[in-house]
């Protein structure tokens, strides 16, 4: 009878820990989600998702810019301050327009550093070497989310859809998400694949090309189909039914996802 203000206070403690994880995760899946747009109507704002017509033009300009100016004058320096140009200009209206400042350099940074490992190393092909770390980098996260049953297309999917959390006790519901999430290391993974050995043939203008269409355009096809692939089921009762028995069970319930 001693013990019981012990273990009261064990449990209270424990109860606690797990709330403060679980705020954690609902902060992260926020963060995640945050450039993720819907419709009114709740489905999935594709364009807006990646940024919008002006999101879209921002991203792929510099680079088609960079490619067309390399290969009508095989000259890296003319390429890559033509880019690194284009893409100032898009910053400088941004701030002319008092948007947020990361923003606005964000697309002028990004450029700026493949710009200059191009004019460091002397090659038109140092302007895609970031690229690679990044995919290689976004491929590893994406998978080892999925490792510990976590996976990052489940944190934006399931908060923009209102399910916060909670998907992850739900098997049925996690494994979709951990199939959205092996779309989207796939995508990497194909870029480095596809990519890496232009880069080895020295051949840029294939690699130029190749970085263009697997860029916005592949990753806006994955995250629609993602969001398809991950739509719950059309029954309202079984999902609150489901919802609501898992998050009465301590733990985990049922199998693992076995993707």
């Amino acid at each position: 009878m001693h013990n019981e203000p012990e273990t009261s206070t064990v449990m209270d403690n424990a109860e606690h820990e797990q709330n403060s994880d679980q705020e954690q995760l609902e902060q992260v899946a926020q963060r995640l989600a945050g450039r993720t747009a819907t419709t009114p109507s709740g489905e999935l704002d594709l364009l807006a998702s990646v940024g919008g017509i002006r999101g879209i033009a921002e991203a792929i300009l510099p680079a088609l810019i960079f490619l067309a100016a390399f290969i009508l004058t095989t000259n890296v320096w003319i390429s890559a301050l033509m880019a690194v140009g284009l893409a100032a200009i898009a910053s400088i209206v941004r701030l002319l327009q008092r948007q947020p400042l990361t923003q606005a350099i964000a697309g002028v940074l990004g450029v700026g550093v493949s710009a200059a490992v191009a004019l460091l190393q002397d090659d038109a092909r140092g302007y895609y070497v970031i690229g690679f770390y990044i995919s290689a980098a976004y491929g590893t996260a994406f998978a080892l989310s999925m490792a510990v049953k976590w996976p990052v297309m489940g944190l934006i999917y399931g908060w923009i859809r209102g399910e916060g959390v909670r998907w992850q006790k739900v098997p049925a519901r996690r494994r979709k998400y951990q199939i959205a999430t092996l779309l989207m290391v796939l995508v990497f993974a194909a870029r480095l694949v596809v990519q890496l050995p232009m880069y080895w043939a020295d051949d840029v203008v294939a690699l130029g090309t190749a970085r263009l269409i697997m860029g916005v355009p592949l990753y806006a096809l994955v995250l629609w189909f993602g969001w398809l692939v991950t739509k719950p089921t059309k029954d309202p009762l079984m999902t609150r039914n489901q919802f609501s028995s898992d998050a009465n069970t301590p733990g985990e319930s049922g199998a693992g996802p076995k993707v």
